[in-house]
């Protein structure tokens, strides 16, 4: 009797090794950069006290020193008040003039919360905030009911609205507004720690914390639904309402929460300026808002807080430097020729080049 043979199995060849090629690579950073840009930002922005590095013609002293310090707290907030004034333009599409009323709103609200009431700060601005919010609701439930007239009309309205709080912080009824002059800080109801010259890193600190707190709250919420209903808003509202969505409700959730946002800001103004001054109230403080968020590029991620950040520093900084023009002039021709280079904001060089 013959045996029968098995046959040996023939052993499978190795798997070929998975190259790294540069494209996969290039894909793995692009997928880490939007978690790691903003950490490592922040970061540094975090540390800029603790460096005493001397940068001769951009900064008057020291990185740390005390004028730097409250300069980059003024660009930290000017560019948390553009990121959440985009949230209505860039995102919802809603043009607004009178979005100064409820920056003016949280300086002078804070004020005289304290002054008037005896609060501390954070209660006068807690209560502030609410307040703002109760009024975004009531006047943009007004402005919005004039789209049926056009852009034009919300437009015009908000800028009436803007105008009237703005006469009334000039004619100064009571001495409660101090007029042309503005109001000083009431240091009795700041915490100690955030008064005097020797504390002004943790004012800065405060500002950073707010830009944190509006990019947190602007990022997260056109990240949801509502953000894509707004997108859709500015794109196409007939489809939107077709699709049984109101935009009359979502257009005035974009308006109080970015209202909201403003009179946090008007506070922290109050703080890094130490006063509330009439011009935050006046329609140009808001035109200076739709500057930096066009420079910077409205309805992007980075976009109006680059733009905030630039405009605050050009403005605050050519007039330090012995030009032999008026600084306004030389803002003016950068801006125009910022927007003739690149229509979609100066972040849009960077997305070109990455292309």
């Amino acid at each position: 009797m013959t045996a029968t043979r098995t046959p040996r199995a023939t052993p499978a060849a190795p798997a070929p090794a998975v190259k790294d090629t540069p494209g996969a690579k290039h894909g793995l950073l692009r997928r880490l950069r939007p978690a790691t840009v903003p950490v490592a930002v922040l970061l540094v922005l975090a540390l800029l006290p603790f460096s005493a590095l001397d940068i001769p013609v951009l900064l008057d002293g020291p990185v740390n020193s005390p004028g730097s310090l409250q300069l980059f707290a003024l660009c930290l907030v000017f560019g948390a008040l553009a990121l959440g004034y985009d949230l209505m333009f860039g995102r919802t599409g809603l043009l607004s003039f009178g979005h100064a009323l409820y920056i003016a709103g949280g300086s002078y609200g804070a004020q005289l919360a304290m002054t008037e009431l005896g609060l501390g700060l954070l209660p006068a601005a807690l209560l502030t905030l609410v307040l703002g919010a109760l009024a975004a609701l009531v006047l943009g439930a007004v402005s919005l009911r004039t789209l049926a007239l056009g852009s034009v009309g919300f437009a015009m309205v908000t800028l009436a609205f803007a105008q009237a709080g703005s006469i009334y912080v000039e004619r100064n009824p009571g001495g409660l507004t101090g007029g042309e002059e503005g109001l000083p800080l009431y240091v009795d109801g700041v915490p100690d720690a955030l008064v005097g010259v020797q504390n002004t890193a943790n004012v800065y600190w405060l500002a950073l914390a707010y830009l944190v707190l509006v990019a947190g709250v602007v990022w997260t919420v056109t990240a949801r639904p509502a953000g894509r209903v707004w997108q859709a808003i500015r794109d196409n509202e007939q489809r939107v309402a077709v699709l049984g969505r109101s935009p009359f409700a979502h257009k005035l959730g974009a308006f109080v929460l970015a209202s909201s946002l403003a009179v946090l800001g008007g506070v922290l103004h109050l703080l890094v300026t130490a006063g509330a001054t009439p011009h935050t109230s006046t329609p140009e403080f808001t035109l200076t808002l739709l500057v930096m968020v066009v420079l910077g590029g409205s309805g992007t991620r980075w976009g109006p807080v680059v733009g905030g950040v630039l405009f605050t520093y050009l403005d605050q900084r050519l007039g330090g430097w012995d030009l032999g023009v008026e600084p306004m002039l030389i803002l003016g021709s950068l801006f125009v020729l910022a927007v003739y280079l690149a229509p979609g904001g100066v972040t849009a060089l960077g997305r070109r080049r990455s292309a």
